[in-house]
């Protein structure tokens, strides 16, 4: 079996203080890095699949989105923390291939990296996420906004209407789903 865990990356690994684009604004939520360093301990592939309109908007670069990303994986562990990224930079009422809630990247590391499915968890704040996990077949769960701990109303409903998995946080979520620690 070969899980994974697909990761949004504003309110659910770090506070989103919106449209970040320099990597001194990144602040990992209470508990992030603990989980997922438990999360590696059990076996788990790390992705990131972020949504960052402000590229597409014109607020910020590529290179600042991915030197944000690069200071969230020091953050975190090291460079090389995630075993994929995917930055969608366009704006929502664009065409995309990537953008949430298309299941295209996590179908596709699916398919290149041998991962199963059913062993896999897409996890964010959006009601976006949510469908991305549905859409692609996986398991997917809710947790509550990093800046104010509350559930997005729409993303709540989306959840409860497919029986999806909640929580206050990612720590709480993966202390719940992940195999006991030894």
């Amino acid at each position: 079996m070969r899980p994974a865990l697909f990761l949004d990356r504003d309110d659910t690994l770090v506070c989103d203080e919106g449209y970040m684009s320099r990597p001194e604004q990144l602040r990992l939520l209470p508990g992030v890095r603990e989980a997922l360093a438990q999360a590696r301990a059990a076996g788990f592939r790390l992705y990131l699949l972020t949504n960052q309109s402000g590229i597409g908007r014109g607020y910020y670069s590529m290179e600042d989105a991915v030197a944000c990303n690069r200071a969230l994986e020091v953050l975190l562990f090291d460079e090389g923390a995630f075993d994929g990224i995917c930055i969608a930079p366009e704006r929502p009422d664009e065409p995309s291939r990537y953008r949430k809630p298309s299941p295209a990247y996590v179908l596709e590391r699916i398919q290149a990296d041998g991962l199963t499915p059913e062993a896999c968890l897409v996890i964010g704040d959006k009601q976006s996420d949510l469908a991305c996990g549905v859409a692609a077949g996986v398991p997917a769960a809710l947790v509550a906004r990093g800046k104010t701990g509350q559930f997005r109303p729409d993303a709540l409903a989306y959840a409860q209407e497919h029986g999806l998995r909640t929580a206050p946080s990612l720590a709480a979520l993966l202390d719940t789903w992940l195999p006991p620690r030894p």
